[in-house]
């Protein structure tokens, strides 16, 4: 996004692949956590901002539709559109750092999963912020996935 390194992967472009390496360890495939192709649930927790929206525990009773518009930044989750509380209409926020997992609402009430490369500070509401360990999961959700997310009470 900044402009930095190697341009970005393009259709046609042709990568260099080397000969297996001679030494251990000699890894094909890393072992990982099976992904899944049907609907996905991920833990969170509620945010620093829930009390921006109306019913901060409606974004766990929703089934989210993953986006194409999603990318390594976040992932944007269609659906009904959360309500920000009547105190909060009209309002926004300074900007303020945000972390790896953190599920922001812009004013148009579809949340954004943020992802590997998202930036370090946002002027949008922090509802919720997905646990550390189902954020990995949420990565691997394609467009028209469907993404639920479950409110950890502790």
């Amino acid at each position: 996004m900044s402009g930095l390194g190697p341009a970005p992967l393009k259709a046609g472009d042709i990568l260099p692949v080397g000969p297996s390496p001679s030494t251990l360890p000699n890894i094909d495939v890393a072992p990982v956590r099976s992904m899944t192709r049907g609907p996905i649930l991920v833990r969170a927790l509620l945010g620093p901002r829930a009390d921006w929206l109306a019913d901060p525990r409606r974004i766990a009773g929703i089934p989210w539709t993953v986006s194409r518009r999603s990318n390594r930044v976040g992932i944007r989750l269609e659906g009904p559109a959360l309500e920000r509380h009547k105190s909060r209409r009209g309002q926004e926020l300074l900007s303020e750092g945000v972390a790896h997992g953190s599920i922001q609402v812009p004013p148009g009430g579809e949340p954004v999963l943020f992802l590997a490369d998202h930036p370090v500070t946002g002027g949008y509401p922090v509802v919720a912020v997905v646990r550390d360990e189902d954020i990995d999961l949420a990565a691997q959700a394609v467009p028209g996935q469907t993404l639920w997310i479950s409110l950890d009470t502790s």
